[in-house]
C-alpha cells in the first residue's frame, strides 16, 4: 500500500517536475508596478504583452477611484453570506441587469469566479441521461466541468463543424435511448489560438438537431462586437446562443464572472448552482467597481477601437516580417515557431534580459513537441512604438533561433555572456 504523499513526490506532474528550475522566472513570475504595458520584472522595466487588460481599465483613474470608494463605503466583508441566504444587494441586481442588456439576454447571474462558474454551471445543467458535445480545444474550466458529468460526452475536432455534426448524430441516437437532452459547449474566442468559435455554423445545426448551445466567451466579452457584447454579437447570432458566459478577469480587469440566458434558466441556476448557493456572495466593493467598469465599457467604444488598432497593426507587422500567426481573427496573437523546449526557454531569457520584452511562452505538453508559441496580448494602452519595437525584436530572435544560437552547445559560446 502506497502513501499518498510519496506518490505525489514521485510524480509532480508535467509542469511541476520543472518547478525548481522555473519557479519565479518562467512560472509564478512577479510583475510589479502599475498595470500597464511597461512593468518591472526582477529589477528591470519590460514591455509587457502578457496581461488580458484588453481595454486598459485596470489602471484607469475612474476605475481606481471607484475601487477605493467601494472599499471605503462597504468594507471588504460586505455582504456577509451567500446570495440566497443573506448576501444579496441592489448593487448585485443592478449589475446583473446591466450585463443582461450588454449581451442581449433576459437575465444574468453573477459568479464569484469564472473558472468555478463554468464547472458548476455544467454540473447543474446536465444530468446522467444527457449528452455533452464539446470542442476539443475548450478551456480547462469546460473540460473539468465535462469530467464531472456522469453521462456520455463526445468531443469534436477544433472548430470542425462537420465533425460537430457527426458527434451530434451520435449524441442524438444516445439521447433518444436515455431520454436525455444534448448540450453543445464551445468558446467565443479561443484564448490560445485566437480564433473565433464557429458559433453561427453550429447554430445552423439546430435545423437538423435538437440541442442547446453554451458559449464560454471569456475573451470575447468587451472586445468583440460593435458594442462589446461578445462573439455572438460579432457574428450576429447571439439569439442562437442559449447560455452565455463572460468573465470579469479580462476586459473588466477584476475577478469573477457571469452567466446570461432566459429568465427561467437563470432562475434555475440561482437555485441549483452549488458553487453559488454554498459560497459567499461577490463582495460589494468588487460589484461597485464592476458597475463603473461596465459604465466605461458602454460609454467609451474608443477603448475597443484602440485595442483593435493595436491588434491589427501588430498582426499585420508580424505577417509582413514573415511570422506565422495561425488562424487568429481576434486580438489574441500567437506567434508560431519551431524548436525544442531548451531553445524556447533560452529565447525567452534573451527576450526578457536583452530585449526587455515579457510575453508568455507555450511549449509541450500544452502543444505538440517541437513547436513553440509566443503569445502576445495587445491592449488599448499599447502604443505604435511598442508594436514596432516588438516586431523588430522578434525578427532578431527568430534569426537567432533558426541560426541555432539558442541550442545548449551554442549558449556557452556567446549567449551566456549576454546574461
Amino acid at each position: 500500500m502506497k502513501d499518498i504523499f510519496e506518490k505525489i513526490k514521485a510524480n509532480l506532474g508535467p509542469i511541476g517536475e520543472h518547478a525548481k528550475e522555473s519557479h519565479g522566472y518562467f512560472t509564478f513570475p512577479k510583475l510589479t508596478g502599475d498595470i500597464n504595458p511597461h512593468m518591472d520584472f526582477r529589477g528591470k522595466k519590460l514591455l509587457n504583452w502578457s496581461l488580458n487588460n484588453y481595454l486598459g481599465l485596470a489602471n484607469h483613474p475612474e476605475v481606481r477611484k471607484a475601487d477605493i470608494e467601494g472599499a471605503e463605503r462597504f468594507g471588504l466583508a460586505a455582504p456577509m453570506g451567500a446570495r440566497m441566504m443573506s448576501g444579496n444587494s441592489d448593487y448585485h441586481e443592478t449589475l446583473e441587469k446591466g450585463l443582461s442588456q450588454l449581451v442581449k439576454k433576459e437575465d444574468t447571474i453573477l459568479c464569484n469566479f469564472g473558472y468555478q462558474a463554468m464547472v458548476s454551471a455544467i454540473d447543474a445543467i446536465v444530468d446522467r441521461h444527457d449528452v455533452i458535445v464539446y470542442d476539443a480545444e475548450s478551456h480547462a474550466c469546460i473540460l473539468d466541468g465535462v469530467r464531472l458529468h456522469m453521462g456520455k460526452r463526445y468531443v469534436f475536432k477544433h472548430n470542425d463543424v462537420a465533425d460537430c455534426e457527426k458527434q451530434l448524430e451520435r449524441a442524438t441516437k444516445l439521447a433518444e435511448q436515455t431520454g436525455g437532452a444534448i448540450l453543445v459547449i464551445t468558446e467565443g474566442v479561443f484564448g490560445m489560438r485566437g480564433d473565433q468559435g464557429k458559433l453561427k455554423e453550429i447554430i445552423e445545426l439546430k435545423k437538423k438537431f435538437s440541442f442547446r448551445l453554451f458559449v464560454d466567451d471569456a475573451h470575447g466579452i468587451g472586445t468583440m462586437g460593435p458594442n462589446g457584447g461578445g462573439t455572438g454579437e460579432e457574428q450576429d447570432c447571439q439569439d442562437g446562443v442559449d447560455i452565455y458566459f463572460g468573465t470579469f478577469a479580462k476586459s473588466f480587469a477584476l475577478i469573477g464572472g457571469f452567466i446570461s440566458s432566459s429568465k427561467e434558466i437563470i432562475t434555475y441556476l440561482r437555485y441549483n448552482m452549488r458553487s453559488q448557493i454554498f459560497a459567499k456572495s461577490l463582495p460589494l466593493p468588487l460589484v461597485y467597481g464592476l458597475l463603473k467598469r461596465l459604465e466605461l465599457l458602454n460609454k467609451h467604444p474608443e477603448y475597443r477601437t484602440k485595442l483593435w488598432e493595436t491588434a491589427h497593426s501588430l498582426q499585420k507587422g508580424l505577417v509582413e516580417a514573415g511570422f506565422n500567426i495561425g488562424d487568429t481573427n481576434t486580438m489574441v496573437t500567437p506567434v508560431y515557431m519551431n524548436g525544442s523546449i531548451p531553445e524556447a526557454t533560452n529565447m525567452v531569457i534573451d527576450l526578457r534580459e536583452n530585449f526587455g520584452i515579457f510575453c508568455s511562452m507555450v511549449v509541450y505538453p500544452v502543444i505538440p513537441k517541437g513547436m513553440i508559441i509566443l503569445r502576445l496580448i495587445p491592449t488599448a494602452t499599447h502604443t505604435s512604438e511598442d508594436v514596432k519595437y516588438t516586431i523588430e525584436s522578434f525578427s532578431k530572435i527568430k534569426d537567432k533561433l533558426y541560426g541555432g544560437l539558442y541550442q545548449a552547445d551554442k549558449i556557452r559560446e556567446g549567449f551566456s555572456q549576454a546574461l
